[in-house]
């Protein structure tokens, strides 16, 4: 049975804003503390766009396959997933509860002509304004959220029947302690210290039943892993650090 979507835990953690409001002239940085996450850009957004090409039966060969699909990017940061998504055609909400990357994030984009609905809000806020979306992209959020199962119950409330969610979260694995935080963090320094809580990581099982608890069937899962050698990020079956995953709601 489906579980109805209700706010009460809150999704935003306060201590995580603040640490990402600290950052939000970075965001743009790739060669800063951002710069893992420019890494991984090409690899989402390859992940992001076949999953959608695919589930939505759109034209690959289009320069804007998405045009005419109303999109959310949830927890965008200072937008460098909203950015490729806007070029590729989408209607795009992009939210932050971080004031001040969200203000990054409209400077960039208007310095790249690009236009996108930034907004300082949360996913409850959307929920109760009524809003819907043909899909929900939330990329490395998952694992910053207050409350898992209440983050996943608004992503399912704003998901339209036959809609899509794209997510990219950290495994909660011995090895994702020790190469995301131990070696990351700590000895390589790629991150600040303090950027995760191993707590917080998720089983790509445990996301499988908050999913299935509002009505939404992952589809797949597929790990990335980071080349030392080539410096880039690539697909793997090795899901036990970082892993993306994609599920669609039911209907039309």
């Amino acid at each position: 049975m489906m579980a109805k979507y209700t706010a009460e835990a809150g999704t935003v953690d306060q201590t995580e804003i603040d640490r990402f409001s600290q950052l939000a002239q970075d965001w743009w940085d790739e060669r800063g503390p951002m710069g893992p996450l420019h890494a991984m850009n090409p690899l989402r957004m390859s992940y992001i766009r076949q999953q959608f090409v695919d589930v939505f039966s759109l034209d690959s060969a289009e320069l804007q396959p998405f045009k005419g699909l109303r999109m959310l990017d949830l927890g965008c940061g200072g937008g460098i997933i909203s950015e490729p998504l806007a070029r590729l055609g989408a209607d795009l909400v992009a939210i932050d509860a971080a004031e001040d990357s969200i203000e990054i994030a409209k400077l960039h984009a208007a310095d790249a002509d690009l236009e996108i609905d930034y907004r300082c809000t949360t996913a409850e806020a959307l929920v109760d304004a009524g809003e819907l979306f043909d899909a929900v992209i939330s990329m490395e959020v998952l694992e910053h959220v207050a409350d898992i199962s209440t983050f996943i119950g608004a992503c399912g409330a704003l998901l339209r029947p036959g809609g899509a969610i794209a997510l990219s979260t950290i495994n909660r694995t011995p090895k994702a302690y020790a190469l995301g935080i131990a070696l990351a963090e700590h000895v390589l320094h790629m991150l600040p210290v303090g950027t995760h809580d191993y707590e917080k990581f998720v089983k790509p099982g445990e996301l499988n039943r908050h999913l299935r608890a509002v009505g939404i069937n992952l589809t797949d899962v597929t790990g990335m892993i980071y080349s030392p050698l080539a410096r880039d990020w690539r697909f793997s079956r090795d899901k036990a650090v970082n892993y993306l995953a994609f599920g669609q709601k039911p209907g039309n």
